[in-house]
């Protein structure tokens, strides 16, 4: 495991290999605190971001939902709640992240319908058609080969079905842009040090978020790998952009 004091390369700078290892390392690092610093740093706008997503979505053949890079089930759990006659599967390469996940959906008295499964986005362990939707949370900046997972997530959704990705990124130009790129470079770091005893994770994080494509880029890459009817929604002065579309 990094010393929790050495700073990641940057992704612009990594290959995919050492891209996923550093993901592997941060999420078996990052987790006891993980709930609690993304809620901290995002002012609690995740939960509303996440719900805003689960809001969307549209289950009409299948009833079955694909929850990719789960990590702690945020997202299972609150589709699940919401639609009751659902079942989730939420996939992440993370036993730690995925351990914490059971715990939370048990104590929802959600387990009859959601399961956690350990898998890879660029191989899902399923059949073409068998999700209404497939959507990725805040997971699809740290998987390298996008394009790949896009193909996986357009696969294993129904005819009709939705692909939804819901990522974070940087506003338009502007005053809130520096002002974010400011928080993001300064001001995170110093909070993530009194709480977290890997703040190397969290210059990860910021540096992820950065050198995410922008809105355009990203719908082109979805649109390359033949997902259609694509809307971008842009969320919190687009520290946040929700991507969805047509599976097929």
């Amino acid at each position: 495991m990094k010393n929790t004091d050495e700073k990641y390369p940057s992704i612009s700078g990594m290959s995919p290999e050492n891209h996923r290892q550093v993901v592997q390392d941060i999420f078996s690092s990052v987790t006891p605190r993980y709930d609690f610093l993304n809620r901290l740093l995002s002012m609690r706008r995740d939960v509303a971001w996440r719900n805003s997503m689960i809001k969307k979505m549209h289950f009409f053949k299948t009833n079955r939902l694909l929850d990719i890079a789960t990590g702690t089930a945020d997202v299972a759990i609150g589709a699940a709640q919401r639609f009751r006659n659902i079942e989730v599967v939420g996939l992440d390469p993370s036993a730690a992240m995925l351990a914490v996940g059971r715990g939370k959906v048990e104590k929802a008295g959600l387990s009859s319908r959601v399961s956690l499964i350990e898998g890879d986005a660029l191989k899902l362990p399923f059949p073409d058609a068998t999700f209404d939707v497939a959507c990725v949370a805040f997971g699809m900046r740290n998987i390298p080969e996008r394009p790949g997972a896009l193909r996986e997530m357009k696969r294993v959704v129904a005819p009709g079905g939705q692909v939804m990705v819901l990522e974070m990124g940087l506003p338009k130009p502007g005053f809130f842009r520096a002002f974010y790129v400011w928080y993001l470079g300064k001001v995170m770091p110093k909070m993530v040090r009194r709480f977290s005893s890997h703040p190397a994770a969290y210059e990860y994080l910021a540096d992820s978020i950065m050198n995410f494509p922008g809105p355009e880029a990203f719908k082109s890459l979805m649109q390359s790998e033949g997902i259609s009817d694509i809307e971008i929604i842009e969320m919190t002065f687009g520290i946040t952009r929700l991507f969805t579309g047509t599976g097929k």
